[in-house]
């Protein structure tokens, strides 16, 4: 049985003069940990796609041409500066706070977390780069940016994010680490993917990839892309959403 998380929020649309309430759903997926992890570390079982997608491999073609069309991870989409920025900006507020390893809905390891709904000079221009790179023009966003902070020691668990409140699109900037994205087909535990989120780039997950697979961070010690160990350490993402139409 799913378990399901409920956190309520005020939260504004990016669409002029439209105000929404939004409750954050998580529908959790029954832990398929154990089926997933066997001979994927050595990268036999994962068919890898070189060039411009170098940064996905997974259980089948049929599988990756799916993934491929509804997912999209932008390599250096920021520069050490504007990561810096962030930081600058966010860690006075996180440090403040400690990370929770119990969370009340076990669906999040180890995290601390907040919204931003103001930003300084060079965080909002990413941001509204993002936001201009990953959702249709003039779509009503989800105004506060998730902002979720995992402790080398977190990991975020197989979930779908609510279709009740979260639209169809959900787009993260990753800052501090390297770290491993795994879909998993919600029909089909056999049928995954994995994504290579390198530090300081942009993933956007889109329809098919955001409704009908569930979506990880892997923890450090299961951190493999390719048969490669992908060291996790602290990583923050910043997490913008659209909202359902």
């Amino acid at each position: 049985m799913l378990r399901v998380s409920v956190r309520v929020l005020g939260e504004f649309c990016v669409k002029p003069h439209r105000v929404v309430s939004y409750k954050c759903v998580c529908e959790r997926s029954p832990s398929r940990r154990e089926t997933h992890n066997k001979g994927r570390e050595d990268g036999v079982d994962g068919e890898h796609v070189d060039g411009e997608h170098s940064w996905m491999h997974g259980s089948s073609a049929e599988v990756l041409s799916t993934v491929r069309a509804n997912v999209q991870v932008l390599q250096n989409f920021i520069s050490e500066e504007e990561e810096a920025s962030f930081l600058k900006e966010l860690d006075p507020g996180l440090k403040r706070k400690r990370y929770e390893f119990d969370h009340w809905d076990d669906a999040i390891h180890g995290f601390r977390e907040t919204e931003r709904l103001q930003w300084g000079g060079v965080c909002a221009s990413v941001v509204e780069r993002l936001r201009a790179t990953a959702f249709p023009e003039g779509g009503p966003l989800l105004g506060p940016v998730h902002v979720l902070d995992l402790d080398k020691a977190g990991f975020i668990k197989p979930h779908v994010d609510s279709v009740k409140f979260c639209g169809s699109t959900i787009s993260g900037l990753c800052l501090l680490s390297d770290s491993v994205m795994r879909l998993v087909s919600v029909e089909n535990s056999a049928d995954w993917a994995c994504l290579l989120l390198q530090r300081r780039s942009l993933y956007i997950l889109r329809d098919e990839a955001r409704f009908k697979f569930t979506h990880e961070i892997l923890k450090d010690e299961e951190s493999f892309f390719s048969g490669h160990r992908i060291p996790r350490h602290r990583r923050i993402s910043v997490i913008c959403r659209n909202l359902p139409l």
